[in-house]
């Protein structure tokens, strides 16, 4: 009788080496890709600070705006 694996244990070890290596790189790309889409998402608020710097609107317009988005 045979007892074990045919792999024994340097093959055991390659396979959950290559498994914790298939789950790292899975995990990895799932939070890029969250990451990536708050980027471009944005929230109002930012996207708001983003325009006062870019001098498409004024600071009374920026604070009309901003005390109503905080008041939903």
């Amino acid at each position: 009788m045979y007892y074990g694996t045919p792999m024994g244990w340097g093959g055991f070890v390659v396979m959950m080496l290559g498994m914790v290596l298939f789950w790292s790189v899975l995990l990895t790309v799932v939070v890029l890709l969250v990451r990536r889409r708050d980027d471009h998402g944005g929230s109002a608020l930012r996207i708001l600070e983003d325009r006062l710097a870019r001098g498409e609107i004024d600071a009374e317009e920026f604070e009309r705006v901003r005390k109503t988005l905080r008041s939903r």
